[in-house]
């Protein structure tokens, strides 16, 4: 036990010269959890927003469909299939029909994806309860969202002449009112997007029974895919596949800026031990003169190293576990044309810290603050006794 206790007393010995190396260490610690709990609550809270609003428990497909290519709206619905839609019937899918459409809001033109669906489905969290309100006349009741909004000048309440391409090629267009703008952060609901009734939609496009594709419910078992009638099963992980790559890239290039911070805070440990080793050279030739073994030596100093790590870990939780803590309950304030970028994260990025995060940077710290307590150390192994009592180094 001579050595924790020669190695503890020397480390708070050292007054300023510890204090400042324990807190550039501390430093890393806090900034390394904070920058990758930022990022694993990015994708966390995109991927939660995604599901709830747009992938449910995973969609089925029209092979003809594909949402990335507005050229396969025309051919891109069918039937839908029983095992479908008697799920659908019971409360546990929700149908959608897509079209090609053009809206003409204040004399201009913009080119839109209207979208059928039930307004009394609950498996998508798009408020499609407003599609259902009881309007007078033939207008279209249609809900946008606030891209929509704001890239037609459109509010709720405004009429706006809507036009589409029907089964049978036909061109045809009513008059549609904005009984909604609702706020969401998933941008594929959002901008280019006029929701509409599935059954109005279904009886002026000619196409009864169809749909584009079909939202399964979260939890849900899932049907065979000879119940779905050739109609092609996509996944959350294949909808979250680009998301999580995206992430995934962010974070080993962060890395450097990690190993940036790291390498600082190792280099002024390295710099501590080198110095304390020319001018303890006395002290250690006292120590090999009672009987110290050079590798007790070795021990002692790399324990000193170490214990500058272990104080730098509880500083860094003395400040950074109620700095992080208030950060993960109000949120990191984005700013204003982040939503431009596509990310699903809304107005504010929650971070989110795991115990994994947490030990896993601990671990690493520490193991790297050990490596560098030890490496100066190494020239300990070649001193006589003789010339260290002489204030010599071998």
């Amino acid at each position: 036990m001579i050595i924790p206790k020669l190695a503890l007393k020397n480390v708070l010995g050292a007054g300023l010269r510890t204090w400042l190396n324990v807190f550039v260490l501390s430093l890393s610690f806090v900034l390394i959890i904070f920058s990758q709990g930022l990022l694993h609550g990015m994708n966390k809270q995109a991927e939660e927003a995604m599901i709830a609003s747009e992938i449910g428990g995973g969609q089925y497909q029209h092979p003809a469909y594909d949402a990335y290519d507005p050229l396969t709206l025309k051919d891109g619905h069918g039937p839908v299939p029983a095992a479908l839609a008697a799920r659908a019937d019971a409360g546990a899918a929700a149908p959608v029909l897509v079209i090609q459409g053009t809206i003409y809001p204040q004399g201009r033109l913009i080119a839109v994806q209207v979208k059928g669906i039930d307004p009394a489905q609950t498996i998508l969290n798009i408020p499609t309860a407003f599609l259902a309100a009881p309007r007078g006349g033939d207008e279209i009741p249609v809900l946008i969202g606030e891209r929509m909004a704001d890239l037609s000048g459109l509010r709720a309440g405004d009429t706006v002449t809507l036009q589409w391409r029907d089964a049978h090629g036909t061109f045809d267009a009513r008059d549609a009112v904005v009984v909604q703008v609702m706020k969401t952060s998933v941008q594929s609901v959002d901008r280019g997007q006029v929701w509409v009734p599935l059954d109005r939609l279904r009886e002026l496009a000619g196409m009864p029974g169809e749909a584009s594709f079909v939202v399964l419910a979260q939890g849900g078992a899932r049907p065979g895919d000879a119940d779905a009638a050739g109609w092609r099963f996509r996944g959350q992980d294949d909808f979250l596949a680009d998301i999580r790559a995206m992430v995934e890239s962010k974070s080993v290039g962060s890395s450097i800026f990690y190993a940036i911070l790291l390498a600082l805070a190792m280099l002024a440990i390295f710099d501590t031990q080198v110095l304390a080793i020319f001018h303890r050279r006395r002290e250690m030739g006292t120590m090999m003169a009672l009987g110290f073994t050079r590798a007790k030596i070795i021990g002692l100093f790399t324990l000193e190293g170490l214990l500058n790590g272990v104080l730098a870990a509880l500083v860094a939780a003395a400040y950074g576990i109620p700095l992080l803590s208030w950060i993960a309950r109000t949120g990191w304030a984005l700013p204003g044309d982040t939503d431009s970028y596509g990310f699903a994260i809304g107005e504010r990025l929650f971070p989110s810290y795991s115990v994994g995060l947490v030990a896993g940077t601990t671990l690493l710290v520490l193991l790297a603050t050990a490596v560098v307590s030890f490496l100066p150390t190494r020239r300990i192994a070649r001193l006589r006794p003789t010339d260290a009592l002489r204030g010599r180094m071998t």
